[in-house]
Protein backbone atom coordinates (compact mmCIF):
# COMPACT_ATOMS: atom_id res chain seq x y z
CA UNK A 1 0.00 0.00 0.00
CA UNK A 2 1.41 3.59 -1.01
CA UNK A 3 0.49 7.37 0.35
CA UNK A 4 1.78 10.78 -0.77
CA UNK A 5 3.69 13.07 0.99
CA UNK A 6 3.15 16.70 0.32
CA UNK A 7 5.61 18.91 0.81
CA UNK A 8 4.84 23.02 0.33
CA UNK A 9 7.59 25.64 0.06
CA UNK A 10 8.21 29.15 -0.86
CA UNK A 11 11.46 29.11 -2.65
CA UNK A 12 13.25 27.59 -5.76
CA UNK A 13 15.86 26.73 -3.45
CA UNK A 14 14.72 24.94 -1.08
CA UNK A 15 12.54 22.89 -3.32
CA UNK A 16 15.64 21.99 -5.53
CA UNK A 17 17.32 20.63 -2.02
CA UNK A 18 14.56 18.73 -1.11
CA UNK A 19 14.14 17.14 -5.13
CA UNK A 20 17.82 16.39 -4.40
CA UNK A 21 18.15 14.62 -1.23
CA UNK A 22 14.48 12.72 -1.88
CA UNK A 23 16.20 11.40 -4.85
CA UNK A 24 19.75 10.42 -3.06
CA UNK A 25 17.13 9.03 -0.70
CA UNK A 26 15.80 6.35 -3.43
CA UNK A 27 12.29 8.40 -4.13
CA UNK A 28 11.54 8.61 -7.80
CA UNK A 29 8.01 9.08 -7.96
CA UNK A 30 8.04 12.55 -7.62
CA UNK A 31 5.41 15.21 -8.80
CA UNK A 32 6.09 19.10 -8.62
CA UNK A 33 3.99 21.96 -8.60
CA UNK A 34 4.86 25.50 -9.45
CA UNK A 35 3.09 28.85 -10.12
CA UNK A 36 5.51 29.13 -13.10
CA UNK A 37 8.38 26.75 -14.90
CA UNK A 38 11.62 26.63 -13.35
CA UNK A 39 14.27 25.38 -15.02
CA UNK A 40 16.49 24.24 -11.96
CA UNK A 41 13.42 21.77 -11.29
CA UNK A 42 13.32 20.57 -14.62
CA UNK A 43 17.23 20.26 -14.59
CA UNK A 44 16.89 18.71 -10.94
CA UNK A 45 14.48 16.40 -12.02
CA UNK A 46 15.95 15.43 -15.27
CA UNK A 47 13.10 14.26 -16.78
CA UNK A 48 13.68 12.74 -20.15
CA UNK A 49 10.25 13.85 -22.48
CA UNK A 50 8.65 10.89 -24.18
CA UNK A 51 7.65 12.00 -28.23
CA UNK A 52 3.78 12.90 -27.88
CA UNK A 53 1.32 10.63 -28.84
CA UNK A 54 -0.76 13.96 -30.02
CA UNK A 55 1.07 13.22 -33.05
CA UNK A 56 -0.58 9.97 -33.82
CA UNK A 57 -3.66 12.21 -33.48
CA UNK A 58 -3.06 14.36 -36.08
CA UNK A 59 -1.08 11.39 -38.78
CA UNK A 60 -4.54 10.02 -38.38
CA UNK A 61 -6.76 12.89 -38.89
CA UNK A 62 -4.82 14.74 -41.90
CA UNK A 63 -5.05 11.20 -43.43
CA UNK A 64 -8.16 10.87 -43.06
CA UNK A 65 -8.71 14.47 -44.29
CA UNK A 66 -7.06 13.57 -47.28
CA UNK A 67 -9.16 10.28 -48.12
CA UNK A 68 -12.28 11.76 -47.53
CA UNK A 69 -11.21 14.84 -49.87
CA UNK A 70 -10.60 12.92 -52.67
CA UNK A 71 -13.49 10.62 -52.44
CA UNK A 72 -15.81 13.19 -52.06
CA UNK A 73 -14.66 14.61 -55.38
CA UNK A 74 -14.58 11.49 -57.18
CA UNK A 75 -17.68 10.60 -56.13
CA UNK A 76 -19.96 13.68 -56.98
CA UNK A 77 -17.70 13.81 -59.97
CA UNK A 78 -18.45 10.12 -60.72
CA UNK A 79 -22.15 10.39 -59.70
CA UNK A 80 -23.67 13.83 -61.54
CA UNK A 81 -20.95 13.10 -64.65
CA UNK A 82 -20.51 16.63 -65.96
CA UNK A 83 -17.91 17.07 -68.29
CA UNK A 84 -16.45 20.62 -68.83
CA UNK A 85 -14.38 21.26 -71.69
CA UNK A 86 -13.76 17.87 -73.20
CA UNK A 87 -11.67 16.55 -70.25
CA UNK A 88 -12.20 13.83 -68.50
CA UNK A 89 -14.77 13.36 -65.47
CA UNK A 90 -12.25 12.55 -62.79
CA UNK A 91 -9.37 14.97 -63.35
CA UNK A 92 -7.10 14.48 -60.29
CA UNK A 93 -5.37 18.02 -59.97
CA UNK A 94 -8.23 20.34 -59.09
CA UNK A 95 -9.15 17.85 -56.24
CA UNK A 96 -6.11 18.53 -54.76
CA UNK A 97 -7.47 21.86 -53.33
CA UNK A 98 -10.49 20.11 -51.49
CA UNK A 99 -8.00 17.36 -50.37
CA UNK A 100 -5.43 20.10 -48.95
CA UNK A 101 -8.27 21.77 -47.00
CA UNK A 102 -9.93 18.88 -45.31
CA UNK A 103 -6.08 17.13 -44.54
CA UNK A 104 -5.50 20.73 -42.54
CA UNK A 105 -8.72 20.85 -41.14
CA UNK A 106 -9.26 16.82 -40.03
CA UNK A 107 -5.80 17.24 -38.85
CA UNK A 108 -6.17 20.31 -36.69
CA UNK A 109 -9.46 19.18 -35.53
CA UNK A 110 -7.86 15.41 -34.71
CA UNK A 111 -4.92 17.88 -33.17
CA UNK A 112 -7.22 19.30 -30.29
CA UNK A 113 -9.15 16.30 -29.91
CA UNK A 114 -6.02 14.56 -28.80
CA UNK A 115 -4.64 16.90 -26.99
CA UNK A 116 -7.74 16.87 -24.86
CA UNK A 117 -8.21 13.18 -24.67
CA UNK A 118 -4.36 12.18 -23.39
CA UNK A 119 -4.67 15.68 -20.98
CA UNK A 120 -7.49 14.27 -19.42
CA UNK A 121 -9.42 17.69 -19.62
CA UNK A 122 -11.41 17.84 -18.08
CA UNK A 123 -10.26 16.75 -15.04
CA UNK A 124 -13.41 16.40 -12.96
CA UNK A 125 -11.11 14.71 -9.80
CA UNK A 126 -8.24 16.85 -8.52
CA UNK A 127 -5.22 15.30 -7.41
CA UNK A 128 -5.20 14.34 -4.08
CA UNK A 129 -2.05 16.54 -3.47
CA UNK A 130 -3.41 19.80 -5.11
CA UNK A 131 -2.99 22.65 -2.98
CA UNK A 132 -4.80 26.22 -4.86
CA UNK A 133 -1.47 28.08 -3.59
CA UNK A 134 0.56 26.39 -5.93
CA UNK A 135 -0.78 28.39 -8.49
CA UNK A 136 -0.05 31.82 -7.16
CA UNK A 137 2.92 31.77 -5.28
CA UNK A 138 4.34 28.42 -3.23
CA UNK A 139 5.93 25.33 -4.49
CA UNK A 140 5.06 22.01 -3.96
CA UNK A 141 6.77 18.34 -4.15
CA UNK A 142 4.50 15.46 -3.69
CA UNK A 143 6.44 11.69 -3.05
CA UNK A 144 4.28 8.34 -3.83
CA UNK A 145 6.11 6.21 -1.08
CA UNK A 146 5.25 3.33 0.92
CA UNK A 147 3.20 3.83 4.16
CA UNK A 148 6.69 2.64 6.05
CA UNK A 149 8.50 5.35 4.50
CA UNK A 150 6.48 8.34 5.42
CA UNK A 151 8.10 9.42 8.34
CA UNK A 152 11.33 9.06 6.63
CA UNK A 153 10.07 11.28 3.99
CA UNK A 154 8.35 13.60 6.16
CA UNK A 155 12.02 13.91 7.92
CA UNK A 156 13.82 14.78 4.48
CA UNK A 157 10.81 17.40 3.48
CA UNK A 158 10.91 19.08 7.11
CA UNK A 159 14.92 19.22 7.27
CA UNK A 160 15.19 20.85 3.74
CA UNK A 161 12.63 23.93 4.80
CA UNK A 162 9.55 22.85 3.58
CA UNK A 163 6.91 25.18 5.00
CA UNK A 164 4.56 22.56 5.58
CA UNK A 165 4.33 18.59 5.24
CA UNK A 166 0.81 16.79 5.36
CA UNK A 167 0.20 13.42 4.03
Amino acid sequence: MSTQVLGVFAHVDTIVDAILRLKAGGYRDLTVYTPVPVHEILDTLEVERPLSRVRLFTLVGALSGTTLGFFLTIYSALRFGQVTGGKPIVSIPPYVVIAFELTILLGGLATLLGMLVLARIPRLTPSVAYDPRFTRDKFGVAVACALGQVQSVRDILAATGAEEVRS
